[in-house]
């Protein structure tokens, strides 16, 4: 499957569209839609935001960039439309965020996912990406896993 990865704008319909799908999801995986401690990303943290987009037009895949400091920065939002999973459009989407992150001047990114995402566990694994204690607002939740890769 061929794709573009495009930056856009956190309010992107396309990408709202696609956020809603990884939150449905992600209610239904863990049971209720409390598996998320700390603020939401929202347009006025966040700093980059991509979306792989088919020939077509289609959305199929997104993911974020929120500062943390000067130099790193955490993923946020990474979701892969279920068709789509398996087609190297999220590795592709990952080492675009890693792009975007070296050009802000972060050499660390950072990410939280959980244990009811073995997917996503095994995915940052084999990107690169190393188990680390929680940190900010992850500190003390069960339903947190936290990892982070040097650039």
């Amino acid at each position: 499957m061929a794709w573009t990865i495009e930056e856009r704008a956190w309010d992107d319909p396309a990408g709202e569209a696609l956020r809603a799908a990884q939150r449905t999801e992600l209610d239904a995986r863990y049971g209720s839609d409390d598996h998320e401690p700390g603020a939401a990303p929202s347009a006025a943290d966040i700093d980059v935001f991509l979306v792989a987009v088919t020939p077509s037009g289609t959305a199929i895949a997104c993911g974020a960039l929120r500062r943390l400091d000067a130099r790193s920065a955490e993923v946020k939002r990474m979701y892969v439309e279920p068709a789509s999973r398996g087609s190297g459009v999220a590795a592709a989407l990952l080492r675009s965020l890693e792009q975007q992150a070296r050009a802000h001047g972060w050499t660390t990114l950072r990410l939280e996912t959980g244990p009811a995402q073995p997917d996503a566990i095994r995915f940052y694994e084999r990107e690169g990406y190393r188990p680390i204690p929680l940190y900010g607002a992850y500190v003390g939740s069960d339903l947190s896993l936290c990892y982070e890769r040097t650039l």
